[in-house]
């Protein structure tokens, strides 16, 4: 059974960082793409950067690109969201979300099936 545990989030001011960690269970995890989205209130969820299978390739939104860097450890089956210089336009709930099929890199939500429940980001002063 896959599932997917986000956890980090937390209130944070302008300028400051957070890490976000997704724990895998249930599945290999080097096997699988990984995708960070978000949802801010009032607004669609939004692809923030991904990981693809295997090869480790990394994507990111134009919008976080340059702040925010995504990194996998295999052995201990977890995912990584490091955030820096964040923006109170950063303020949303985070999500991880997995899948085996997904070819190279994607921030298309439709495109992963597994998601975790979210934890919440809020960046103000």
């Amino acid at each position: 059974q896959v599932q997917l545990v986000e956890s980090g989030g937390g209130l944070v001011q302008p300028g400051g960082s957070l890490r976000l960690s997704c724990e895998a269970s249930g599945f290999t995890l080097d096997d699988y793409a990984i995708g960070w989205f978000r949802r801010a209130p009032g607004k669609e969820r939004e692809g923030v950067s991904c990981i693809s299978r295997y090869h480790g390739n990394t994507y990111y939104a134009d919008s976080v690109k340059g702040r925010f860097t995504i990194s996998r450890d295999n052995a201990k089956n977890m995912v990584y969201l490091q955030m820096n210089s964040l923006k109170p336009e950063d303020t949303a709930v985070y999500f991880c979300a997995a899948d085996d099929e997904v070819a190279g890199l994607t921030l298309a939500r439709d495109e992963y099936d597994y998601w975790g429940q979210g934890t919440q980001v809020t960046v103000s002063s």
